[in-house]
């Protein structure tokens, strides 16, 4: 199948909660609250959607997350909540409409069947490898309950269309609103079917979307489609299970956190060595303030209850490839892996990532509690550049981007039947 010819999104039958229900089954996505998070978090809240996504909370203290009883009991929690009529399933396949606000920003997006072949066909583009253990726990998630439960989440280019939808179903009042972990989530359901097909049209027309975060849940559906065609004699290729969650949003409206890094040790080099070598790749200044870089190739480093303001002396050339114009990149190939010896960032337990929504207090803290030796702050990856690196083919370095709000888990599943 061409690229162009792979269909890239549907409507589908959603499973969401009884609108009564709402407020108490939204939560926060499974991959960003601990086992220990999401026990406190379910306190007085049986419904929560928790108990489908991380379902060793429901088991044993100390039962591996990835136990096959796990998987076993998150099945029996869907099947409880559909059974009780908490979760309930659309009729008819449906498009919907999704905004998440946050204090100071608003974005609003469209769900939609993301077409796994056009997935496979690098329409629905990637940016970022898999790491095959996490793919498995998905795999197995997928399978156990029966629906893709963790929204992918994807940026498009702007398109007037689909704004044009969304405004009009933003103008009545939503299916649900509800607040998770401080971020309002609303959902509107597009039931209209000249409004269907609009969306249709506006999709279709689109050479590609792009996987923002998601990367680990996408591939997964791909095997957990190519597994369910295999053992399906009636398979087509436009079987429920042949598309995945997506939220798309249009990519001027989503925003990219900086992704930084702290390090436990120099290497074994004395402090001062170490700012003699940094300063061969980087301008080096004191800094009386927390340093948060203001542009591209600049960085902020903390060292010993100091901070530094970093810029790169030699900028890459114009003919470098769009990774390797990364900051995350410039960092790896000049400081990191020279001076302090990260190889694979990917597998090295001497380095670690705070999402930049954490702020440069908390790199501080790492540092000045001895967790780390030093910090780096980073300037944000543009939307442009996760574009481009994927365009290219390429491949971004792990921890790349942080974006925030965060979807919820709960709102709207696409069950596999």
């Amino acid at each position: 199948m061409s690229e162009q010819a792979a269909p890239l999104v549907r409507p589908f039958r959603g499973l969401r909660p009884a609108p009564q229900y709402a407020a108490e089954v939204a939560a926060p996505p499974y991959d960003v609250v601990s086992t220990a998070e999401a026990l406190e978090l379910v306190k007085g809240h049986p419904l929560s959607f928790l108990h489908i996504s991380k379902p060793e909370i429901d088991l044993p203290p100390g039962t591996d997350p990835f136990a096959p009883e796990v998987y076993a009991k998150g099945a029996e929690n869907m099947a409880a909540m559909i059974g009780d009529g908490i979760l309930l399933r659309d009729e008819e396949p449906r498009y919907y409409v999704y905004r998440i606000g946050a204090a100071d920003h608003v974005q609003t997006g469209i769900v939609v069947g993301g077409s796994v072949a056009a997935y496979d066909a690098n329409r629905i583009r990637r940016h970022e490898l898999t790491q095959p253990d996490k793919e498995d726990d998905r795999v197995r998630q997928i399978e156990a309950v029966g629906a893709e439960t963790g929204p992918v989440f994807t940026v498009h280019r702007p398109n007037a269309r689909l704004a044009e939808v969304a405004a009009r179903a933003v103008a009545s009042a939503p299916a649900y609103e509800v607040e998770v972990a401080g971020t309002r989530h609303a959902l509107w359901v597009v039931d209209d079917e000249a409004e269907v097909c609009a969306i249709d049209a506006a999709f279709e027309a689109m050479d590609v979307i792009y996987i923002a975060d998601g990367h680990h849940r996408s591939a997964a559906a791909s095997r957990v489609a190519a597994s369910c065609a295999a053992a399906d004699p009636a398979a087509d290729g436009t079987r429920p299970y042949d598309y995945f969650l997506i939220v798309s949003f249009p990519a001027d409206q989503v925003r990219i956190f900086d992704y930084n890094r702290v390090v436990k040790d120099l290497a074994g080099l004395e402090v001062d060595a170490f700012l003699a070598r940094v300063a061969e790749n980087f301008d080096l200044d004191e800094s009386a303030a927390p340093v948060k870089p203001h542009a591209p190739h600049c960085f902020g480093m903390y060292l010993g209850g100091q901070w530094y303001a970093l810029s790169l002396k030699e900028p890459p050339g114009a003919g470098a490839s769009p990774v390797a114009r990364l900051d995350v990149s410039l960092l790896q190939e000049r400081l990191l892996a020279p001076l302090l010896g990260i190889g694979d960032p990917r597998t090295d337990k001497r380095i670690d990532f705070i999402g930049g929504i954490r702020g440069l207090e908390g790199l501080e803290a790492r540092v000045d509690g001895g967790e780390a030796a030093v910090a780096f702050a980073l300037y944000p990856t543009s939307v442009a550049d996760l574009m481009g690196v994927a365009d290219a083919g390429g491949v971004m370095p792990p921890k790349s981007t942080w974006f925030e709000p965060k979807l919820a888990d709960g709102l709207v599943s696409l069950a596999l039947d």
